[in-house]
């Protein structure tokens, strides 16, 4: 009897981790296929197939297309936010900056500029589809902003930026230009204009380093 009690805990264990792989199988390949394809042309069948699930599997996790949409919103948020954490998080300095402006002009230069941000082309899709996705968007957004923000704040604090410089103000016109210039690098497949619309940000906050007296 107490074997049998032992046993079933680790029975049921090993499903939820085998259901825990094929929920995440689901989300990145419904990931890969919708920033190639958009949201609204990629099918269930199509996620089905590229994840390898049989329907049933597909439907035990998401009860239908929103359900899997809403989860990548999140999904796609959390790894955005995971990578930019790596480049931001530390920030102290302009070069820095120019060093989170170099990989992500990288990254984007590898598809030729192609798709655009993983979230800025959701939100062009579903923010007028999905109040829920789009208030999920937005709060991913606020993140990723209040990381800039927050660098901005280091370095005022540490003397390297004026302190009439308004950090948020700044962190906003920074992100403008990013998601501005991930659409035109996508509209072009030439991340050109991403670069120009980045340099023009940051030569802005530039404006606001600290100039040692002469």
């Amino acid at each position: 009897m107490g074997d049998e009690q032992l046993a079933a805990p680790a029975k049921q264990q090993r499903i939820s981790q085998r259901g825990i792989a094929t929920r995440e199988r689901i989300l990145d390949a419904a990931n890969r296929l919708m920033l190639v394809r958009g949201v609204n042309a990629t099918t269930l069948d199509d996620v089905r197939e590229a994840s390898q699930t049989s329907k049933s599997q597909l439907y035990r996790h998401f009860a239908d297309k929103q359900e899997l949409v809403r989860a990548l919103v999140k999904y796609r948020g959390a790894l955005v936010l995971q990578r930019e954490r790596g480049g931001l998080e530390r920030l102290r300095s302009f070069s820095g900056l120019v060093r989170w402006r170099n990989a992500l002009v990288q990254a984007n230069s590898l598809n030729n500029g192609k798709y655009g941000c993983g979230l800025g082309s959701m939100a062009v899709e579903l923010s007028d589809q999905d109040e829920q996705s789009r208030s999920m968007l937005s709060e991913t957004f606020a993140e990723w902003e209040k990381l800039i923000s927050d660098g901005l704040h280091r370095m005022r604090d540490s003397g390297t930026l004026r302190q009439d410089a308004d950090p948020e103000k700044l962190a906003t016109g920074l992100m403008a230009a990013l998601q501005g210039g991930y659409l035109l690098a996508n509209a072009a497949h030439d991340v050109a204009p991403m670069e120009v619309a980045l340099d023009m940000a940051l030569d802005h906050i530039k404006s606001f380093l600290v100039r040692p007296s002469r």
